[in-house]
């Protein structure tokens, strides 16, 4: 993971300019789905239970494995 791609995503969403903050807010959208999605595999391929995985992300069970279960 590349954290300073985030890193000046975040910042560029604080931008005074709003068109620049929204496209900085999409693209920030898409790499920490990004990030997620391979932590979720790192903790699956770790053994951690979808319950363990969910309680980390603050969201349910259900949620998480239709989203990550396939991956």
């Amino acid at each position: 993971m590349d954290s300073s791609v985030i890193h000046t995503l975040a910042g560029d969403a604080g931008s005074d300019d709003p068109i620049l903050a929204l496209k900085a807010i999409a693209k920030l959208h898409k790499e920490l789905d990004r990030v997620e999605a391979i932590a979720v595999r790192r903790a699956r391929n770790a053994n951690a239970s979808w319950q363990f995985i969910a309680l980390a992300l603050g969201r349910s069970k259900q949620a998480v494995h239709k989203k990550y279960g396939r991956s």
